[in-house]
């Protein structure tokens, strides 16, 4: 039995859906910019990547906009993009045949600030009754599943930046113990003055002005990452139910996944990468795959000399060097926590069925000791492997394989 994804919704600030994202991410066009939501005079990180032109009423209820935070709203337009694409319709469906199942970092900030903020100024009796359903982490699961009437096996996975392939990973989980789908990734919007400062608090977020010298996985001038609100929701399917209803041809088949755990440091990822290279070990092997046999790594690219440096020896004792194709197109737009490497997914099915390898995003002065084939410029070539991995604060490893879905 196996999983499909037949859909994907974007929102990013690359663009908002997927052909826009995959336009501007080939482009190499950077998106972090100044932060505009509020001011920042006083932080030393100044720096994001920031979603254009998003409107909420286009995608939410007004009723459901004052009760939940922008994260859930992105998450709400990703999905109608992801089924729309899919071409699925829960209510079409058993209830009990859907399930939504999503990655989380950081939950609702935006709406959490302004009520942190009423209770500062004005007192307990001045915090609205959404915060407790708006802020936390389950808040966009089940938002999504209310709206869609999704009864199936429902949750969230929290492991900051892995999480959004963790959510695939529980999603292929769920397929295999009988859910027909699962809608899976993850979106996120940590720009507020809270959120800003607690990810400020471990110093690993660049202090860089301008956004060319700001997140640049790989590079020589590495000096942290930037912050970045969105990501991506995708409509995974069990293979045979989706031909049942003759759904449009899969963008890619989940092979194998696997997560470790470094058990190291609550902020610091292990220097020596061997947790992170055995999670990638251990998604090749449950997808039968030889490492030589991968034809591209969408690879975590932290941002930071140090823990580039203990990927690139992860992925070099996986692959020897400069064996495969590495990218880390999400340069171009910060890290997004769960939203990131649910995004990284989708760019990684974008790239297999266009057959072209998007770029490193921000990569001016690649450093040679990490031995990596770093691709600089969109490169074509027949995907039909494609291996993405993600780590998340506090020692989380997370990897997936996806194998191409070809037309007849």
């Amino acid at each position: 039995m196996a999983a499909v994804i037949t859909g994907l919704g974007v929102v990013a600030p690359t663009g908002i859906g997927a052909a826009e994202h995959w336009r501007a991410t080939l482009a190499g066009e950077l998106a972090v910019r100044p932060i505009e939501t509020f001011d920042t005079s006083r932080y030393a990180t100044r720096l994001a990547g920031q979603i254009s032109g998003f409107d909420v009423t286009e995608h939410v209820p007004d009723r459901l906009a004052v009760q939940t935070d922008r994260w859930t709203w992105l998450a709400f337009a990703a999905t109608g993009m992801a089924l729309a694409d899919a071409g699925y319709d829960p209510a079409a469906h058993d209830p009990y045949a859907t399930s939504v199942i999503l990655g989380s970092g950081s939950g609702g900030n935006e709406f959490g600030q302004r009520e942190i903020q009423a209770l500062w100024s004005r007192g307990r009796k001045a915090i609205g009754a959404y915060q407790s359903i708006a802020w936390f982490y389950a808040a966009s699961t089940g938002q999504l599943a209310i709206r869609h009437g999704a009864k199936g096996p429902c949750g969230v996975v929290v492991s900051d930046s892995a999480s959004g392939i963790d959510s695939l990973g529980w999603a292929d989980r769920s397929i295999r113990r009988g859910t027909g789908a699962v809608l899976a990734g993850g979106t996120e919007a940590p720009i507020a003055p809270y959120a800003l400062t607690i990810q400020m608090s471990d110093g690993h977020l660049s202090t860089a002005t301008d956004p060319r010298n700001g997140y640049k996985p790989f590079d020589r001038a590495a000096n942290g990452h930037l912050p970045g609100e969105g990501g991506a929701i995708l409509v995974v399917e069990d293979e045979a139910a989706a031909r049942a209803r003759s759904a449009p041809v899969g963008y890619g088949v989940i092979a194998g996944y696997a997560a470790t755990q470094d058990a190291h440091h609550y902020r610091t990822a292990a220097p020596d990468g061997r947790q992170y290279s055995r999670a990638i070990g251990l998604a090749l092997q449950r997808a039968g795959v030889r490492p030589d046999e991968v034809d591209l790594v969408l690879a975590d690219g932290a941002g930071r000399p140090d823990a580039d440096a203990a990927e690139a020896k992860a992925l070099c004792s996986v692959f020897g060097a400069h064996a495969v194709p590495v990218t880390v197109p999400q340069g171009l737009v910060g890290r997004l926590l769960s939203g990131g490497s649910a995004l990284s997914v989708a760019t990684a099915l974008l790239a297999m069925r266009n057959g072209v390898i998007p770029p490193v995003g921000n990569l001016d002065d690649p450093d040679p000791a990490y031995g990596l084939d770093l691709v600089r410029r969109p490169r074509e070539r027949r995907l039909d492997t494609v291996l993405v991995t993600a780590r998340g604060q506090g020692g989380f490893n997370s990897a997936v394989v996806l194998r191409a879905c070809r037309r007849a």
